[in-house]
């Protein structure tokens, strides 16, 4: 009833003026309604909410079960009266009013059917059309839902019966895979005991042998043993690598899964490998996973198996036992056969790795501590204190510092120490070589992997190969216990810095005894990296030498050059250097490093002597002022400078033809600023010889040449100008020359005279005019020059070496020509058998003087200083075209013509012409 009265009251029309919305909620209870009309209580109670036009709009049309119909009215109409208040009125005026609404709702209720007939028909017709299609569609489902449960029927049972089957074979495969297993287990032990017997033979025999005394019963033992170890070392290699081998796949058998078996290749390296070939077709047959739970379960589960795992234990740590023997035995006699064959059954073995990791460890700590023990003072000084003590009656305290009294006692037992040390590492590192080359050579015969990739692969590994660790090992070690010698003893420092060359002597006789057994290489023109490492560890005793030897040379260039230009260095201090320098690199010649080291140093200190020289040399005018009577200082301190930078440069030049280009080319720079600094004394002072010297034979111009033979009676002396030249070469001689050391003096007097023969030649040749009084003239000053110049050839070479005109050469034959030139006959001036040793310009000069035809420098106005000079500074063929140009322009002058073809013979002799 309660809900046919919600259904009135949402369907009264809002045009009364009552409020129905009570009515709409959703919670709405009749007789809790009509309680409170007749207590005159709110309803509903003020905790529930009241719903909203738009809820109660919502509320009808779900009620309805349809949309708003077009007749419906609009919500908004509603009335909004609360509820909340008490009821004002009667109960039966609300009873009256609630069966108004209720015919009012049935009468609404009837319109709409009346109205949307048509469509409730069409939904009752499509409704029940479809509930006979839903009806079919549930009747296939039904049916399909069937045949599934039949189709799963006939496949379940017979999968479940295959899966029984197939569980019942993989238990019976497991059992076979056992039982192969178990009896390939029981061949490999029964070969194993053989092996062993065999070995056990092997080592009866050795032991028959070291006895001193044997039992009679026992001589035929002893023959076959003494046969044994003479024949049968090979034999039992092979021997310990068959067991290494089998116990290795008895191991795979017992602990290891079939695939590491597998993979290992035991199987291809036995006599039979039919079982792992079963094991892997299983494998493929029933997959990974029926594999993987054949291999969980090892045969040391077995009891029957289990009794033979001690056996196998014992068995193999006499195998791994004898395996490190022959290791140490191969690496001790080097014997590579052995050593082979030792690192084939540490392979087979599984312990190939860890077995090199451990050798190589023993190796480097073996270097390592022989290293240590060698520079131990400690120790050094016990041994010395205690060979002391065997003579003396008292026992002296042990020092770890020498005193002056056991000083030379230290220094002896510290160089046997080294010698006795460069035997062990060279020991050490031949073995090393061994091992590698031996580890280079075996391969794994299934792979083809060498044993040393197989050794620097596992994870038990070495990080390089054997060479380079222990290389770096080697020269670590010896770098820090070098460096922790000379800084913690002064006794260490000392001696080995002092005997540097010593002990550097001894690494080269190490580098060379390992030479034949290894790929290193010192020679002057390469050096292995391997040997530079070693010696780079000695660069702590390295530097001290160094710089002690830079001591030596700076001192003894500051030595020369300390009293400045008070006392300049001289020819001597010069030697001392250049000796001083041969004997550094003399000493460190045998060691390529040591003496390139060396030759910086040399470099450095000749570059400080030709900075000191530079600083001492002057520059002024006086230093080549040839005024005279005396030499000036600037030319005795310049004269002392150069002689000690010549004989530097030269002793220097001598020795670089001993040292190979590398060497050379380290020193050759500072030699040529040796030479740079000679030469800036030595040029400047040359030339002004020279210019003073032509300056004087210029004169020759200022002699009267034409004087009749009445004016020179009483006059037969020579001239003037030759005087003077004597004089200068006299002072050139004794106050400059002298200056300098006695064999720059003889180097520089030869180039002197032949300068003066050929300036004076020149001279005479062009001067003009000439007559038979000026001939004799100059032929008595060509006779006092051959005395000056005879003087001051022998003075300066004592006369020891043939010091005389005829040493100088052409130039001397020159001067000798000259002489009868002046007086032939015009007619045989063009045969050069009568002008033999003139050169053809002398000749065209004294043709041309008896011509009237003037001479080059005449046309040209220049003076005949300014004229020798250009002959000096231009090559002969210009000469000639000079004298060409003059006889062309003087070609048809009369009286010319003699003497014009004259000339021209001249120069078709001098061009080679006929």
């Amino acid at each position: 009833m309660g809900a046919c009265i919600a259904y009135v009251i949402i369907a009264v029309p809002c045009g009364r003026n009552q409020d129905h919305s009570v009515f709409a909620i959703p919670e709405f209870d009749a007789s809790e309604y009509a309680n409170a009309v007749l207590s005159g209580e709110p309803y509903p109670p003020p905790s529930t909410a009241i719903p909203s036009p738009v809820t109660g709009s919502s509320t009808e049309a779900h009620v309805l079960g349809q949309p708003q119909m077009q007749g419906s009215r609009p919500r908004s109409m509603l009335s909004t009266l609360s509820v909340l208040e008490p009821a004002r009125e009667d109960i039966s005026v609300a009873i009256s009013k609630l069966d108004l609404g209720i015919e009012d709702a049935s009468k609404q209720i009837k319109a709409l059917v009346t109205a949307h007939h048509e469509d409730l028909l069409l939904y009752s017709s499509n409704t029940r059309h479809w509930s006979g299609l839903l009806a079919s569609v549930r009747q296939g489902l039904d049916d399909v839902e069937l045949s599934i449960h039949q189709l799963r029927r006939k496949i379940r049972l017979p999968y479940e019966s295959l899966q029984m089957q197939v569980t019942r074979l993989q238990r019976i495969h497991y059992a076979n895979n056992a039982l192969r297993r178990i009896g390939r287990f029981f061949v490999l032990e029964k070969r194993l005991e053989t092996l062993a017997e065999e070995l056990a033979r092997y080592e009866l025999g050795a032991s028959w042998m070291s006895e001193g005394e044997r039992d009679p019963s026992r001589d035929a033992g002893a023959i076959d043993g003494k046969r044994l170890s003479a024949e049968s070392h090979e034999e039992k290699g092979r021997v310990i690598t068959k067991a290494a081998l089998t116990i290795t796949e008895l191991g795979t058998f017992t602990a290891v899964s079939f695939e590491v078996a597998a993979d290992l290749g035991a199987g291809a390296l036995l006599d039979d490998g039919s079982d792992i070939e079963d094991d892997q077709r299983d494998a493929c047959q029933y997959g990974a996973t029926t594999a993987g739970r054949f291999n969980h379960v090892p045969l040391c589960s077995v009891n029957i198996v289990a009794a033979y795992i001690p056996f196998i234990s014992d068995t193999r740590a006499k195998v791994t036992k004898e395996v490190e023997a022959m290791v140490i035995q191969g690496l001790t006699a080097l014997d590579q056969s052995v050593l082979a064959s030792s690192l084939q059954a540490a392979y087979n073995l599984q312990m190939l790795p860890q077995l090199v990791a451990g050798l190589m460890k023993d190796l480097t700590d073996a270097a390592e501590r022989r290293i240590r023990n060698a520079f131990d003072l400690l120790s050094m000084s016990k041994e010395i204190i205690a060979k002391v003590s065997q003579s003396q009656l008292y026992k002296s305290r042990v020092r770890t510092e020498p005193t002056s009294v056991t000083a030379p006692q230290f220094a002896a037992a510290l160089w046997a120490r080294l010698e006795s040390l460069i035997e062990q590492m060279s020991g050490c590192c031949v073995k090393v070589y061994t091992l590698e080359k031996v580890l280079n050579l075996k391969r794994d015969p299934a792979t083809g992997v060498s044993f040393l990739d197989v050794s620097m692969k596992a994870r038990v590994s070495l990080e390089n190969k054997p060479s380079s660790t222990f290389w770096a090992s080697l020269g670590m070690t010896l770098e820090k216990c070098c460096w922790d010698a000379a800084k913690s003893s002064t006794f260490l420092q000392q001696t080995l810095s002092s005997g540097y060359l010593r002990l550097l002597r001894l690494f080269h006789e190490f580098f060379a005894s390992i030479a034949l057994h290894t790929d290193t290489v010192y020679t002057e023109s390469h050096q292995s990296p391997e040997t530079v490492v070693v010696l780079r560890a000695l660069s702590t005793f390295e530097g001290i030498y160094l710089s002690r030897s830079l001591t030596r040379l700076n001192e003894a260039v500051s030595q020369a050059f300390s009293a400045g230009t008070r006392v300049p260095p001289n020819a001597n201090d010069g030697i001392a250097i250049a000796r001083l320098i041969t004997n550094e690199l003399d000493s460190a010649r045998f060691d390529p490093l040591l003496v390139r080291a060396v030759a910086k140093n040399v470099a450095t200190t000749l570059d400080n002597v030709a900075t000191k020289a530079d600083a001492l040399i002057s520059t002024e005018r006086s230093a080549v002022s040839l005024l005279g009577p005396l030499a000036t200082p600037q030319q005795v301190l310049n004269g002392q400078v150069a002689s000690c930078l010549y004989y530097s440069y030269t002793k220097l030049s001598t020795l670089m033809e001993d040292h190979p280009q590398t060497i050379s080319a380290l020193i050759q720079p500072g030699i040529n600023k040796i030479l740079t600094r000679y030469d800036c004394v030595i040029d400047p002072l040359l030339a002004a010889i020279r210019n003073e010297i032509a300056a004087v034979i210029s004169r020759i111009h200022r002699v009267d040449l034409q004087k009749s033979a009445d004016s020179m009676a009483g006059m037969t002396g020579p001239s003037l100008y030759m005087k003077d030249l004597a004089d200068k070469l006299d002072f050139v001689k004794t106050s400059i020359l002298s200056n300098f050391a006695q064999e720059i003096a003889r180097s520089w007097i030869p180039g002197i005279v032949k300068y003066v023969i050929r300036t004076f030649v020149l001279h005479a040749s062009i001067a003009s005019p000439l007559t038979e009084v000026g001939k004799l003239q100059l032929t008595t000053d060509m006779t006092e020059l051959e005395f000056a110049l005879s003087a001051f050839l022998v003075d300066n070479l004592q006369g020891k070496r043939g010091g005389s005109l005829e040493s100088i050469g052409e130039e001397y034959k020159m001067l000798r020509a000259m002489r009868p030139l002046l007086f032939l006959e015009n007619s045989h001036l063009g045969s050069s058998e009568r002008t033999a040793g003139l050169p053809p310009l002398v000749v065209l000069h004294h043709i041309l003087v008896r011509s009237p035809i003037p001479l080059p420098h005449t046309l040209h106005g220049w003076q005949e200083t300014e004229y020798v000079r250009w002959i000096e500074d231009h090559s002969p063929q210009e000469a000639y075209s000079l004298i060409e140009s003059s006889l062309n322009q003087w070609q048809h002058e009369s009286g010319a013509g003699e003497y014009i073809q004259l000339a021209w013979i001249v120069l078709r002799h001098a061009k080679g012409e006929r």
